[in-house]
């Protein structure tokens, strides 16, 4: 879901970070880290309100708990990861000095002098260690757990230096790494009713969906950042409430915005509008394990009721991507070109349906503002289906209580995911047989041999068209429809600088708080 899935991690691949392979040897060098390029000379000092979309009594200083954006919003201002995405989603180094490996089963971290947490005392190994090895304790409910059962052993070699050993290798641990969930905790800590981390402000004050305020930390390992006095981070589920604070000069910056508040925004003076295209998408979710929705005719006919071009157009008002009913997108470097759109073929679907005796029936669909705009993609489905004898009664219930009361627990429902920075997270989270958020509930045995396979596969070319295989393999069979990948729309206050894009989520990919300033 948009606001509350893990905005999970990814891999170094030649490509990435200096990265250098060859001879089977995978190294992360120590060096500058790279940031979005600010046009301006950033200016120290001031106090902003950043609105996020969702606050709950569940809000944590957890980042192993972490499940709303609002969240990882919080704990990217508080803690550091060892690695960080940069604009492109490739990891770059940050706590970490350098990352080496030779078999990618094998990782040697070794991490930078003269970090202080926010009471003073130095990061260690056994800090990283105790961060990464937790999220296997069942008692800690880490929202990565999942994830971390690729974590064999993680022991200190060193004051600043760390082995990781996988139970398989897997070229993308350092995307991984960058994950919020894995972002660094002192030593022990089990009491989260303050944070106590590395990262550029430190935590004023906690209210579970309420607010929360940070300062600046004056001992931030970066050198000049960050720029901002304070922030004070809420939640505004409401979109419209959202734009209407933003345009009072309540808040200063605001994330996930409609396509239609953006005319609204833009015609007044002294506000901008940010797109980030991006892998996020709205999806129909067709249960596996339910009827009719198993029968595969029934599949394939919903996937042929999708006017694609209508959607992006008129639902979007063309800030979206097509999509192709698969979770890659089009700017992922494992995107699988050759794989034809499918169509709108209203008769096609008609012929499946007959042929499943489908046709002349009705059928509930679940649909919610907490997945984006998901209620108007079912009324453009709803009326395709009308066309040729199928009823969709689409049954609107409220963004609260919709992940946990709807999702996934009706034949027909809609899901919404935040982007992934790479293809392993993607479908190991949602598409893999015994993945937590299978939301299809679709076991293909291909498929999962594929996955385990790819992560370790040293050869790009073999790599890509695993991940090509994949994505036909959910194209084709997965009972999941999905028709456009969303842009990413945020809008701030214009005395707001240094503000870009990382498609990891929005506030910039959750990391706006280092790189923002004032000019007033």
């Amino acid at each position: 879901m948009s606001n509350g899935r893990p905005a999970t991690v990814a891999v170094s691949r030649r490509d990435a970070l200096g990265t250098m392979v060859g001879a089977g040897f995978v190294a992360m060098a120590g060096g500058a880290i790279a940031q979005p390029v600010a046009a301006e000379t950033p200016k120290r000092g001031g106090r902003i309100r950043v609105a996020g979309m969702s606050s709950s009594t569940a809000d944590t200083l957890d980042p192993a708990r972490g499940s709303l954006s609002t969240d990882y919003t919080r704990h990217y201002m508080l803690y550091s990861g060892l690695t960080q995405y940069d604009e492109h989603l490739k990891p770059q180094l940050a706590l970490a000095e350098s990352i080496e490996t030779r078999d990618r089963v094998l990782w040697t971290i070794k991490l930078r002098k003269d970090v202080s947490f926010h009471d003073g005392s130095s990061l260690t190994a056994s800090d990283v260690v105790y961060s990464l090895m937790r999220h296997k304790i069942p008692a800690m409910a880490s929202k990565a757990a999942t994830i971390a059962t690729q974590f064999q052993e993680a022991k200190a070699v060193g004051p600043l230096e760390v082995q990781i050993q996988l139970i398989g290798p897997n070229a993308d641990l350092p995307s991984i790494l960058a994950a919020s969930h894995f972002l660094v905790v002192k030593d022990g800590t089990v009491d989260f009713q303050t944070a106590n981390g590395t990262g550029p402000y430190i935590c004023k004050d906690f209210k579970p969906g309420v607010r929360t305020v940070a300062t600046r930390n004056a001992n931030y390992w970066k050198s000049g950042r960050p720029y901002l006095d304070e922030i004070e981070l809420i939640g505004i589920p409401d979109e419209v409430s959202r734009v209407n604070a933003l345009l009072s000069g309540d808040v200063q910056l605001i994330i996930a915005i409609n396509p239609r508040s953006i005319r609204r925004i833009r015609s007044i003076q002294g506000f901008v509008v940010q797109e980030t295209p991006s892998g996020l998408y709205t999806n129909l979710i067709m249960r596996q394990d339910a009827e009719p929705t198993s029968d595969p005719n029934f599949v394939l006919a919903m996937k042929h009721l999708f006017d694609r071009d209508l959607i992006q157009k008129a639902v979007f008002r063309g800030f979206a991507t097509i999509a192709n009913d698969h979770p890659i997108p089009p700017s992922n470097p494992y995107y699988l070109q050759d794989l034809p759109v499918r169509t709108y073929d209203p008769d096609r679907a008609k012929f499946l349906l007959q042929k499943a005796g489908l046709l002349n029936v009705r059928l509930p669909m679940y649909a919610s503002p907490a997945a984006e705009e998901s209620v108007d993609i079912g009324s453009v489905l709803q009326e395709a289906a009308a066309n040729i004898g199928l009823t969709l009664a689409v049954n609107r219930v409220p963004a609260d209580g919709y992940w946990s009361n709807h999702w996934m627990k009706h034949p027909l429902s809609f899901g919404n995911t935040n982007p992934r920075p790479t293809a392993d997270l993607i479908f190991g989270q949602f598409y893999k047989s015994d993945a937590p958020w299978n939301e299809s509930g679709w076991k293909n045995a291909q498929f999962d041999q594929l996955l385990l396979a790819a992560r370790g596969e040293a050869d790009e070319v073999k790599r890509k068209q695993m991940y090509g295989d994949m994505q036909l393999l959910v194209h084709e069979y997965c009972g999941v429809g999905l028709p456009v990948f969303i842009s990413l729309m945020d809008a701030h206050d214009q005395r707001l600088k240094g503000y870009g894009s990382i498609p990891l989520g929005g506030l910039m990919g959750y990391m706006f708080a280092e790189h923002v300033w004032l000019d007033s």
